[in-house]
């Protein structure tokens, strides 16, 4: 038996054919009605070598190579199948369509043939057979020569792929492992193969942004009335002491001259004083009102209820039949108007200082949140462009007002809800104006305007200072998701930092010719010494040149045809790496060299002086957990340098690939990201502090917010069960008051932290 009949007879596909024929009856058909069925050549099955000999051995047995080939009967359409149990093959072709009928004519047996040559060609086929050619049954061949080959060569190169990163031990030489320290090494993006999440989320309703002014008419829209609103201020603070004065007078047992020592006198004073400062107050307090008519409920919407409450109560007790034994909440809402005049002055003050220091520039740095830009995390990005957006951002509700949207029409519900319980629902309606003032009162909490306004104003006199302006609430809150910042070589070393020291030309080269050479690639690469090398070529009279095939290396270095050379531009590493030879005792800490057709041109000896401001800056971010990623196009400018040199913390910052690094550095690029800031100054001080101020100032408003929240939940609970015992005795304009400065602490304290970076 050859190999090929043990492949067949392994694979089981004669088995197969056995176990097909074995379900119908073993004495009505044979296999060549079968392979006639299926429309193929019947073999001639073997003689068998006894009589005794299993029919399964026969099927097993059967050598391919002498079986001769056989037409098929033709049957005539609608003729009889076959008698017995025939076993249809499945055919992916469709069935041969039916000959016309003729007299069946028996077919004359076909000679036999010789077994064909291995190296003779094969005989076409009859034809008659090529329409058959189609449904024939392939069987295995005898493997050729090229298909062999083709075998072989693809286990070859299967191999090959699996191997192929494994390193070859008689290959690694020294020297190339010497030259692989010199390249610096970088850092890959990490890609998150986390399948997004398919839970469904609704879409946040998006509201109609402000018109997008310039800041410098801004600005003076601002300014306007500041110096009245401060005045207005101080005055309401006034009343408050006034309103104080009269509240604790009775606790400390003194008595008033008379005739203020009448109840009815002392209630009407607390009514004027109420008054007068709702008068003064009256931007604010419109303001609020406003707001509840648009269903934006805020802290000032139920400062103002609280006010109206509490002026309608005073008047109820002193309209009453019997003296008043009691005193209206008019300190309370006092001291709740100056915070809001207090907290409603600054956030002016802070927008149109921000909206000062964005007009100073024409052409400012944009300062942008950039979704997914490196390793598919948000990335702050500095570039140049217009202060569009600014004046459509800072005009923008502030964070606690989003957050005072949701929760204060919840109080405002509640108020009414437990007022109208503990007043009506209990038989006591005298107590519906008392439970309503008291309510509104202590959920209309004291730093829902100074929890943003506050900060917001020191950060803006911070920021100013340094040339750098928010750009309102928008930008502020997505910087919740910006942990990257990219890191130029401009925001390492501004201009003036990187200086020419001098240069050296080899003897067969010209001054001009090296120096154009040497400016032209570093021009076209971008890179931070363009303006140094551009400035040394005009002071000698040379022009730029044009160059081609500009590559930018991962070793440290550029390349270029100009003219015909072959020129080289890099550090010394690079020029090692390749194989440019160097003087001997050279010692420069940084220089720039450049290399013609192999050889040594001419060298430029660098000094980088390191801004004292870049120390703070990469801190405060990285405190920030905001990670500097290095987009430099200066070859000079790797990791080891800047903490070998300068010794910062380039270990905790990201080194992309040179062209990674190229792409993200790439002044041409298209930004998508939202507006933070807008920068009017060259260096990293400016960029760094308005991404930690923005982060800082989004932290310390929600966490403002949330106090404010609790507090005042925290207050209505407590004023809906003492009002439902009629313990005003303990619900005293002097108790509410404590309560109140006490949760107005943390904020306070917050506020005032938040600019101290």
């Amino acid at each position: 038996m050859s190999d090929q009949d043990e492949k067949l007879n392994n694979g089981g596909e004669l088995i197969d054919i056995k176990s097909l024929i074995g379900d119908a009856d073993s004495g009505d058909f044979s296999l060549d009605d079968i392979m006639a069925e299926f429309g193929h050549k019947p073999p001639k099955p073997a003689k068998p070598k006894g009589p005794d000999e299993d029919p399964e051995a026969r099927f097993n047995t059967i050598e391919w190579k002498k079986i001769p080939k056989k037409k098929p009967l033709p049957r005539p359409p609608g003729a009889p199948p076959p008698e017995g149990k025939m076993v249809a093959f499945p055919s992916a072709r469709a069935a041969t369509p039916p000959q016309p009928e003729e007299s069946p004519v028996p077919p004359e047996p076909e000679p036999k043939r010789p077994a064909p040559s291995r190296l003779a060609p094969k005989d076409p086929p009859p034809e008659g057979e090529a329409e058959d050619a189609g449904q024939m049954i392939p069987f295995p061949q005898e493997e050729g020569k090229l298909s062999s080959f083709l075998r072989d060569l693809g286990r070859k190169a299967d191999d090959y792929a699996d191997h192929m990163f494994e390193e070859d031990e008689s290959i690694d030489k020294e020297e190339v492992r010497r030259l692989e320290r010199l390249i610096p090494g970088t850092d890959q993006e990490e890609v998150d193969d986390t399948p997004p999440s398919r839970l469904w989320r609704r879409p946040k309703r998006q509201e109609r942004p402000a018109p997008d002014i310039p800041p410098g008419s801004l600005a003076r829209r601002y300014g306007k009335g500041l110096k009245w609103m401060r005045t207005r201020t101080v005055l309401v603070f006034l009343l408050a002491a006034i309103a104080l004065v009269q509240a604790v007078v009775p606790l400390l047992g003194l008595s008033w001259p008379s005739p203020l020592d009448q109840p009815l006198l002392q209630c009407w004073l607390a009514v004027g004083l109420l008054g007068t400062g709702m008068i003064l107050s009256a931007d604010v307090l419109l303001t609020g009102i406003a707001r509840a008519c648009w269903l934006k409920f805020g802290m000032d919407t139920l400062t103002a209820l609280a006010c109206v409450l509490t002026l309608g109560d005073g008047i109820d007790l002193t309209m009453a039949a019997q003296p008043p034994t009691r005193l209206p909440y008019t300190l309370v809402c006092l001291t709740g108007l100056f915070f809001l005049l207090h907290g409603s002055y600054h956030k002016r003050c802070g927008q149109r200082l921000a909206c000062r220091t964005a007009a100073t520039a024409s052409s400012p740095y944009r300062v942008t949140l950039e979704p997914g830009l490196w390793s598919e995390r948000d990335t702050y990005a500095k570039w140049s462009g217009t202060p569009e957006d600014f004046g459509s951002q800072i005009q923008s509700d502030d964070g606690a007002q989003r957050v005072f949207r949701r929760v204060c029409p919840l109080f405002f519900l509640g108020n009414i809800a437990f007022a109208s319980m503990v007043s009506v629902g209990s038989e006591h309606p005298e107590r519906l104006l008392w439970a309503l003032s008291a309510l509104f009162a202590v959920t209309a909490s004291f730093g829902g305007a100074v929890v943003y306004g506050r900060p917001f104003h020191k950060l803006a006199r911070r920021l100013s200072a340094s040339g750098a302006a928010l750009a309102g609430w928008p930008g502020i809150a997505a910087s919740r998701k910006g942990s990257c910042v990219l890191i130029t070589d401009g925001d390492l070393f501004p201009p003036g930092y990187v200086e020419l020291n001098g240069f050296k030309v080899m003897p067969d080269y010209s001054a001009e010719r090296v120096v154009a050479y040497t400016a032209t690639l570093i021009r076209d690469s971008g890179s931070g010494l363009a303006k140094l090398f551009h400035d040394q070529l005009r002071s000698m009279g040379g022009l730029l040149r044009r160059a081609d095939s500009l590559i930018c290396h991962e070793g440290g270095g550029l390349s270029a045809n100009i003219r015909g050379d072959q020129v080289l531009v890099g550090s010394a590493a690079f020029m090692k790496l390749m194989e440019i030879k160097l003087p001997q005792g050279l010692n420069v800490k940084s220089a720039v060299f450049c290399a013609i057709d192999g050889k040594l041109a001419g060298i430029f000896a660098l000094s980088y002086t390191l801004p004292e401001t870049v120390f703070p800056a990469l801190e405060g971010l990285m405190l920030e957990r905001v990670e500097p990623v290095l987009a430099t196009r200066d070859f000079n400018l790797i990791p080891a340098m800047l903490q070998q040199r300068f010794k910062l913390a380039a270990d905790k910052m990201a080194f992309p690939p040179v062209d990674r690094r190229r792409n993200l550095s790439d002044p041409e690029q298209e930004h998508q990201g939202i507006l933070t800031a807008l920068l009017c100054r060259e260096g990293p001080l400016p960029f760094a502090e308005s991404i930690i101020a923005a982060k800082r100032l989004r932290w310390a408003t929600r966490l403002g917010a949330a106090l404010c929240c609790a507090g005042s939940l925290l207050g209505m609970l407590l004023a809906a069960y003492l009002t439902s015992m009629g313990a005003y005795t303990s619900l005293s304009p002097i108790n509410l008051l404590v309560y109140m400065l006490t949760w107005l602490a943390p904020s306070w304290f917050l506020s005032g932290w938040v600019h101290r970076f």
